[in-house]
């Protein structure tokens, strides 16, 4: 076996997978090691992909290259477009997955890539010299090995020094079954990292045969489902329903009575969870006046009877969780298959980290998913994906790649984790963009892609299919700003309330109609999401001065290990967040928690002064 690879990462999940691919995709000699090959990409809580915020992000990782919206796409069982009540800037498209179906997808094309070995084994140890990665230590069930590499992605989620918790008990884990990743903590400390406790937890499994479905209200895909990937030309596929019930006042009542069982409250567990996908216990205590909280029954998958019960997470002892179950309308008779657990893990606060998710103090050490303080399988694969190729890039020379907040819900999720860093599991949400009215599922693609082939990750077929859309969102808006009905043009048509392609053009003349009809044939999925852009042309153009005026501070560099404490007449507050941030831009020193405008102008005075210093000096 070979002893050398360009890269290596760590661990196999959703991180993992993208890691690897991408690294691999730009040429990079790659090995995946996790502890079981067979649970690459496996999904642990809930098998489902995309929603509110996380949508945009899985279609943003497609536009690139990335692979999970191919799969997911390939391995739905139920797609659903979310928020359609609102604008369609913050519609998010969602599937049920068939859990076993996407893992193995993923797995077979993590096979088909060239550059890529997947390893059985654990990384136990960085080995570092003169500042900067040169190897791993890696224990496997034959040998421990030691190989050499240029580059570390650690990847390790809720493995890393995973601790499981059901009621009073406890045991190491990464995931049900799995153990967890133990010896890799403390060499992540000795490369300079420091690390703390996050939480997570998950929901009982029942037997699909033992639940009355007709006691639950049904809920079905859309009529019309639509892909993730822009590579996917339709969705042809019987979908199958989810269903919904509540919890009760009974129930509540037993969990309060029962909290001093619960390791969330006992002291057992004093990691912080995510605020906004909570426990079933810390809903009932953050909510005392509700009587109910919804309960989606959602199966997870095509060949297994297994069903997951969304909104009741819970870490209760097992005859609590019985009770739970057993009085939720519908689950009267079912049978628990997995009972629902928390568990502890070790992350590493992000502002250790550059922009490109490189540890600010060990060259070639890079870090993605949980491990960064986030939650979801949607905001680890984009890091994974960001990580492996701005990994890839270092190694060939090259520039990294570093999304903007106004270019990308991964750029706003990571510029939100290494200028802001997280005291609770970070999660995507569309508020957290204020771009988001351009940031939206629909125009990824034209956001995206060109990026994508820029660095390499994007191949000639999805350029291709890219080209040709573009052509015909060209055409079409020559088309759409230059006919008039009435003294305006049908672009300007598409800004009337409930205004869309059918109703604008049904106004046009026969050439105009006939045009676009040839256009939307082409792709109507293009023409539709040039008709958001009409949409909200008006409210874009006004963005468009603050949007200069931040892109003017984040093209404005910051020097590198700068002595904040050495600018005159910046706060002490303000010096220490800086010196402990780095930022690398004054657009990311703005950002910064608790730095001002003031405090920024005093910086850029600052080294104004210290650049006409040096040019003086010359």
């Amino acid at each position: 076996m070979a002893r050398y690879f360009d890269i290596v990462v760590a661990g196999g999940g959703h991180a993992g997978a993208e890691a690897a691919h991408a690294a691999a995709r730009l040429g990079a000699q790659t090995a995946l090691v996790t502890l079981d090959p067979a649970q690459i990409a496996a999904m642990s809580c809930n098998p489902a992909i995309g929603g509110v915020g996380k949508g945009q992000i899985v279609r943003e990782i497609d536009a690139l290259g990335g692979l999970m919206g191919l799969a997911a796409d390939a391995t739905g069982i139920q797609f659903r477009m979310l928020n359609r009540s609102k604008g369609p800037a913050v519609w998010g498209p969602r599937c049920q997955s068939d859990r076993h179906a996407y893992a193995r997808w993923i797995q077979q094309a993590l096979s088909n890539t060239p550059n890529l070995t997947v390893l059985a084994g654990e990384v136990t140890e960085i080995l570092t010299e003169g500042g900067g990665v040169c190897g791993v230590g890696l224990a496997s069930v034959d040998d421990h090995s030691t190989f050499e590499c240029r580059a570390v992605i650690v990847t390790c989620g809720t493995f890393l020094s995973g601790l499981m918790h059901l009621g009073e008990k406890t045991w190491p884990g990464g995931r049900y079954g799995e153990p967890a990743s133990t010896g890799l903590s403390d060499s992540l400390v000795r490369c300079g990292l420091e690390l703390g406790r996050l939480k997570t937890g998950t929901c009982p499994r029942l037997a699909a045969e033992t639940i009355d479905y007709d006691r639950c209200t049904r809920q079905d895909g859309d009529g019309d489902p639509q892909p993730f990937s822009f590579l996917t030309g339709r969705l042809d596929l019987e979908q199958v329903p989810c269903w919904i019930s509540a919890t009760t006042e009974e129930i509540h009542d037993v969990i309060r009575a029962n909290l001093h069982r619960a390791p969330l409250y006992t002291g057992q567990i004093q990691s912080t969870g995510p605020r906004y996908c909570p426990s079933l216990e810390t809903k009932i205590e953050r909510f005392p006046d509700k009587t109910s909280h919804q309960v989606f029954i959602e199966p997870e998958g095509l060949s297994t009877n297994w069903v997951y019960v969304n909104g009741i997470s819970t870490s209760l002892p097992e005859d609590v969780q019985e009770f739970i179950v057993h009085h939720i309308p519908g689950l009267e008779r079912a049978k628990i298959l997995r009972y629902g657990y928390a568990i502890e893990y070790d992350y590493a606060q992000p502002i250790q980290l550059t922009a490109a998710l490189e540890s600010k103090v060990t060259a070639g050490l890079y870090l993605a998913g949980q491990l960064n303080g986030t939650t979801g399988y949607e905001e680890a694969a984009a890091q994974g994906l960001i990580a492996g190729v701005n990994a890839a890039l270092a190694l060939a020379g090259r520039e990294p790649l570093v999304l903007r907040r106004d270019q990308a819900y991964i750029g706003v999720m990571i510029d939100d984790l290494v200028t802001k860093g997280v005291i609770e599991p970070y999660r995507m949400f569309t508020s957290r963009a204020e771009h988001r009215l351009h940031l939206r599922a629909d125009n990824a693609d034209r956001r995206l892609t060109e990026v994508g082939r820029e660095v390499g990750l994007v191949g000639d077929d999805r350029w291709r299919q890219y080209a040709a859309r573009a052509e015909i969102v060209s055409a079409a808006h020559d088309l759409l700003t230059g006919a008039r009905v009435g003294g305006k043009t049908l672009a300007e048509l598409f800004q009337r309330p409930g205004a869309t392609v059918a109703s604008v053009l049904t106004e046009a003349d026969e050439p105009a109609r006939a045009r676009m009809a040839e256009l939307l044939a082409g792709s109507r999925r293009a023409i539709e999401s040039l008709a958001v852009d009409l949409q909200y042309a008006g409210y874009l153009a006004k963005q468009q001065a603050t949007l200069r005026q931040m892109r003017q501070l984040d093209a404005k560099l910051i020097p590198s290990g700068l002595d904040y404490l050495a600018v005159s007449h910046l706060r002490h507050e303000a010096k220490e967040k800086l010196a402990r941030v780095q930022p690398r831009t004054l657009g990311q020193a703005l950002r910064v928690s608790g730095i001002t405008p003031a405090d920024v102008t005093i910086l850029m005075i600052h080294l104004a002064a210290r650049a006409g210093a040096c040019a003086g000096g010359k």
